[in-house]
C-alpha cells in the first residue's frame, strides 16, 4: 500500500515575493496549499521601546519607518494622539495641509503595492509606469517637505513648513500625469486575461472572517464592509470634503486591486478640493523688515542689536524653511509650552530663545498631563492607531502602535489554504505588507 505525505515547504525570507522580512512555512498536496504558518520578526526595530526613550517631538523619525511607504500618515497620526492628550487644536491651514500631504502619500501606497503585485505576475510595464507616477508624488512630497521618503514634516501643534507659492500649479500638472497612467494601467490589467485569472477568486476573504480577525482597510472593504477611519470617525477636516470609499463584493484578490485603484482616484479629489478649499493664512503677509540669512541674524542677536531684527525675515536652508513668522500663525498652534518659535525669535531675541531650548531640552520639552489617549486615522493599509500613556514627563510613559498589517498577515492563512502554491504570490502581494509597521 502506498502511503502519501505532504511536503513542507520554506518560502522565504530569502525569496523574491516575500521580500527579505518574512518567512512562510507551507504544508502543500503536491500544488495545493494545505495549512500555512507564518513567521514574522525578520525587521523588528523596537519602535514603541525607541520612542519611550525619547522627547515626544524626537518620535517623528521613528514614525516614519513605520509604513515607509507612505510616512505622511504615520506623521500626522502620532501627532494627533499627542495633540489630543494636550488638549490643542491645530490651525485650520494646517489640518489641510495635513490631508494634502496624507491622501498624496496614500497615492503613493497604492501605486507602489498595486506596481510590485503586478510585476510579481509578470506584469513589468506597469510596474515601471505606476512607479514614474509615484516619482510625480514624491516630487511635490520633496517641494513641501525638504524629502522624499523619510520625511519627518508633521510637527505637534502643526507642521514644519507650508505650501510653496508654486505648489498648486505643480500639484495640478501631477495630478494629470498620475491620472494618465491609472487610465493606462487599467487598460493593460483590468482586460489582461493572464492578469485577471491569476486573481479572480483566489485569496478570498468572507466579511465576517475579516471582522473576527480586526482586519480594516482595502483588505476589509474588499469583502463588503463599508469602514473607513475618515467617514466612520471624521478628523482634521475630512468631514468638509466630498469623497466615496470603495467597497468591494467577493474579498478576493481582484477585488483588492479594484478598491485600491478606486482610492486613489478619490485621494485625488481630495487633493484637488484641499487645494481649492485651503484657507489663506499668514503665508500671505510681507514682513517690513529686510531678509537675512540665520547666521546674519544670530550675528546681530549676539552684539545686542536685536530692536531692528523684530520685522526682519530669515533666509533658511531648504530643511528649516517655513518655520518663519511670515508662515507661523498658518501651520502651528499658538502654544509656547508645545510649539517651537519662529526662527527670528529664536535668533532674534532671549525669550525665542529660552522658548527653544526649554522644549528641546532633556528633562524640559513637551509635557502633557498625566493621562492615555488612543487616536486611529486611515493609512493606506487600514486602520493606524496609537495609544499614549503620558505620566507628567517630556518623553512618554508607555507607546502602542496598532498597525493595519499585524491583523491581516493574521487571517492571510485563511486566504491562502486552498489555493494553489502559484496563488501565493498575488495574494501576499495585495496584502501590502510593510514590515516595518508589521514588526516595529
Amino acid at each position: 500500500m502506498t502511503q502519501t505525505r505532504n511536503m513542507l515547504l520554506n518560502v522565504g525570507p530569502s525569496h523574491p515575493a516575500m521580500h527579505g522580512v518574512i518567512r512562510m512555512i507551507l504544508e502543500l498536496d503536491g500544488e495545493k496549499i494545505k495549512d500555512v504558518d507564518i513567521e514574522m520578526g525578520y525587521l523588528h526595530r523596537a519602535f514603541e521601546k525607541m520612542c519611550e526613550t525619547v522627547m515626544y517631538a524626537q518620535c517623528f523619525p521613528y514614525t516614519d519607518r513605520l509604513n515607509y511607504v507612505s510616512p505622511l500618515i504615520n506623521n500626522v497620526g502620532f501627532a494627533m494622539t499627542v495633540e489630543k492628550l494636550l488638549g490643542i487644536e491645530v490651525p485650520t491651514r494646517a489640518q489641510y495641509i495635513r490631508v494634502l500631504m496624507s491622501e498624496i502619500s496614500r497615492v503613493t501606497d497604492h501605486l507602489t503595492c498595486v506596481g510590485a503585485s503586478a510585476m510579481e505576475l509578470g506584469a513589468m510595464s506597469v510596474f515601471l509606469y505606476m512607479i514614474k507616477a509615484r516619482e510625480y508624488l514624491w516630487e511635490l512630497v520633496e517641494e513641501i517637505t525638504g524629502a522624499r521618503l523619510t520625511i519627518s514634516y508633521v510637527r505637534i501643534g502643526g507642521v514644519k513648513a507650508d505650501l510653496t507659492p508654486t505648489f498648486d500649479e505643480n500639484a495640478f500638472d501631477k495630478i494629470a500625469e498620475v491620472r494618465k497612467v491609472l487610465i493606462e494601467a487599467d487598460e493593460l490589467l483590468t482586460r489582461n486575461r493572464i492578469f485577471f485569472d491569476r486573481m479572480k477568486n483566489t485569496g478570498k476573504l468572507t466579511a465576517q472572517q475579516a471582522i473576527d480577525y480586526g482586519v480594516t482597510g482595502p483588505f476589509l472593504r474588499c469583502t463588503g464592509v463599508n469602514y473607513d477611519v475618515r467617514k466612520a470617525n471624521p478628523y482634521l477636516v475630512y468631514d468638509k470634503l466630498d469623497f466615496e470609499v470603495p467597497v468591494g463584493s467577493t474579498g478576493d484578490n481582484l477585488d483588492r486591486y479594484f478598491v485600491r485603484m478606486a482610492e486613489m482616484e478619490q485621494s485625488l479629489r481630495i487633493i484637488e478640493q484641499c487645494l481649492a478649499q485651503i484657507p489663506d493664512g499668514p503665508v500671505v503677509a510681507e514682513l517690513t523688515g529686510e531678509v537675512m540669512t540665520a547666521a546674519d541674524m544670530v550675528d546681530h542677536a549676539k552684539m545686542g542689536e536685536t530692536e531692528a531684527l523684530v520685522e526682519d525675515e530669515v533666509l533658511l536652508d531648504p530643511t528649516l524653511q517655513g518655520s518663519t513668522k511670515k508662515y507661523y500663525e498658518g501651520i502651528s498652534a499658538d502654544k509656547k509650552s508645545v510649539v517651537l518659535p519662529a526662527k527670528e525669535n529664536t535668533y532674534g531675541n532671549i525669550e525665542g530663545l529660552m522658548n527653544h531650548f526649554k522644549l528641546v531640552m532633556y528633562g524640559h520639552g513637551i509635557k502633557p498631563p498625566v493621562g492615555e489617549v488612543y487616536t486611529a486615522v486611515e493609512g493606506a493599509n487600514g486602520e493606524l492607531g496609537f495609544y499614549i500613556v503620558s505620566d507628567g514627563r517630556d518623553n512618554p510613559w508607555r507607546v502602542r502602535v496598532h498597525p493595519p498589517c499585524f491583523p491581516i498577515m493574521a487571517v492571510l492563512p485563511i486566504c491562502l489554504k486552498g489555493d494553489l502554491m502559484a496563488d501565493l504570490v498575488p495574494t501576499f502581494g495585495s496584502v501590502n505588507m510593510i514590515a516595518g509597521e508589521l514588526d516595529r
